[in-house]
């Protein structure tokens, strides 16, 4: 029996995120969009300003019977970095903050446990930042922001930004790609 779950998760710039988790296997969809703000249907404009108080984030359907949520984690982690407050790189604001929207209980005690153990095992040399929080209204992004990396590799963020983590992603997690 197929045991679909969806995670949300921000950790910076939607782009990069969604590309990441669309190698994955078991991973059915990813959707880039916005949460955690209160402006009811913010647009990708409104999120640039840092003022509505989404963060870019990817919702992510998978298969639990072929990826697990704390492997999702495990590829999170090591493809942004969760010790910066409101920045990845040079992408800086709210928006790109490091957070994990959690949709059920188990999703929260696995974050929590998760962000214990990177710290016990000092895996970052700065505190991680990474925020918990209870999943609200995820609002799908515009449609020109679905797969775009796969549509635009030649551009420059996307080459310089994002076709490091998927060359990453392919290096250090091989076992788990489509």
């Amino acid at each position: 029996m197929i045991e679909k779950e969806v995670a949300i998760v921000a950790g910076g710039c939607f782009w990069c995120t969604e590309a990441v988790f669309l190698e994955l296997k078991g991973v059915e969809s990813v959707v880039p969009g916005y949460i955690g703000g209160e402006m009811p249907n913010p647009t990708y404009k409104a999120i640039c300003t840092g003022q509505t108080g989404h963060a870019e984030a990817i919702q992510i359907e998978f298969n639990a019977n072929e990826i697990s949520f704390a492997e999702l984690l495990e590829v999170f982690f090591a493809t942004h970095d969760p010790t910066t407050l409101n920045r990845q790189g040079n992408d800086i604001g709210t928006q790109y903050r490091s957070e994990i929207f959690y949709t059920n209980e188990e999703q929260k005690n696995t974050a929590e446990t998760f962000i214990k153990e990177l710290q016990e095992q000092k895996v970052f040399t700065s505190p991680i930042v990474t925020q918990i929080s209870k999943a609200s209204t995820f609002y799908e992004a515009e449609d020109y922001h679905h797969n775009y990396y796969n549509g635009n590799k030649e551009q420059g963020y996307c080459s310089f930004v994002i076709t490091p983590k998927i060359e990453k992603v392919k290096k250090v997690f091989k076992e788990k790609l489509k």
